[in-house]
Parts: structure tokens; sequence; C-alpha cells
């Protein structure tokens, strides 16, 4: 008997067990980055060209880290829309870094798509890549078109403010304008008073 229920719960665990869907490759905008090429790091030492290949290998973009991808693809594309060599700062140096960010949490929530706190995070890095292009539009027509197009962004316009009408707020309205036509009555006889004061002096004037 114990032998039986042994292999009836054995069964029943693998069973229970889920199966492991596997996951699909999801392209990255790091793709393009060669494996060759080096860290950030090390892109400029001197000394780099006389090592071994192994230790090339080992500062080369095939064993980095994806932090470390990002500060190239982060400096790729800040490089398109700079306007000097010494600009770090700008709105097109500020729109390029966020869309670097942007692009890794798309992939990462498409990964692990219940992540809300990067989910959030990404939203707000939006909202502030939006101020950022509406005040290039507004104020620099033609950078704002040569980031969007160096950057691939497409820019929607923001839809015209609408308000959901609603019971309260049409309760609201109507004792508004109840308000506003109980005061003109009561302010009436004033108005007509110094209505008549100023045509009186008008009058006094012109005699």
């Amino acid at each position: 008997f114990h032998q039986a229920c042994s292999l009836f719960i054995q069964t029943a665990r693998c069973y229970a067990t889920p199966v492991r869907r596997k996951r699909k490759d999801i392209p990255s905008h790091l793709d393009d980055l060669p494996p060759t090429m080096l860290k950030k790091d090390y892109a400029n030492v001197p000394i780099i060209n006389s090592v071994d290949d192994v230790v090339k290998r080992l500062l080369s973009l095939e064993m980095a880290s994806q932090k470390e991808k990002m500060k190239i693809k982060t400096q790729q594309l800040v490089e398109k829309v700079r306007r000097s060599p010494n600009d770090n700062g700008s709105f097109e140096v500020q729109v390029a870094r966020l869309t670097a960010k942007i692009r890794t949490y798309e992939e990462h929530l498409q990964r692990h798509p219940k992540d809300k706190n990067n989910r959030r995070r990404m939203l707000m890095d939006i909202d502030h890549r939006k101020k950022l292009l509406a005040y290039l539009r507004r104020v620099r027509y033609d950078t704002f078109e040569n980031t969007c197009k160096q950057l691939n962004i497409q820019y929607t316009l923001p839809p015209p403010y609408s308000r959901r009408i609603t019971k309260r707020w049409v309760v609201k309205k109507a004792f508004c304008l109840k308000v506003f036509q109980e005061v003109r009555k009561l302010k009436a006889p004033e108005r007509l008073k110094q209505r008549r004061e100023w045509q009186a002096r008008a009058r006094a004037a012109k005699e």
C-alpha cells in the first residue's frame, strides 16, 4: 500500500510540474555593436594596441556587461545629435540619452511584462522626452526634425484637452451660472448709476 501511494504521489508531482516555454529571441538595439569593439574606458588607451589578443578579447564588448554596452550605445546616439564636441547638456543630447534608456526598458519589459517598477520609470522617461521634444519643436524646428530623424523617433502631437462630462461637473456648472446671474442682478443698479454719471460728465465736457 505504501509503495502504491508513493508511486501515485510521484505521478501527481510529475503531472503538476509546469511546462517551460521557450522564450523567443527578442531583438535588441545593442545587436549592431560589433563584439570586437573595445569598452568605453579602454578605447582611447595608447598601450591597447600592443597587448595580447586574449587581453583585447577580455576588454572588448564580447565580454562586456549590459551596462558597459549601454555606455557605448548612448555615446553613439549622442554623437549623432550633439552640436559640438564639448556639448554634453543640450536638449538634443538629453533626448538621445533618454532614448537609449527607453529602448532598454522596452526590451526588458518584453521579457518581464509584470515588472511594474521599470514600467513606471519608462513612462516617466517618455514623458520627460516628450517635453524636451515639444520645446525643440516650438523653439528650433530644424533641430527637432534632425533629432527625430537621427534617433528614429516618431513624434506624435499631444491630443487636444478634453474633459469628461460627468453629472457632478454639469451640476457644478449650472450652479456657477446661477450664482453669476444673481451677482449681475445685484450689481445692475450700481452699474446703471455709474453709466449715468459717465454720460453726464461727457455732456458737461461737450458744453
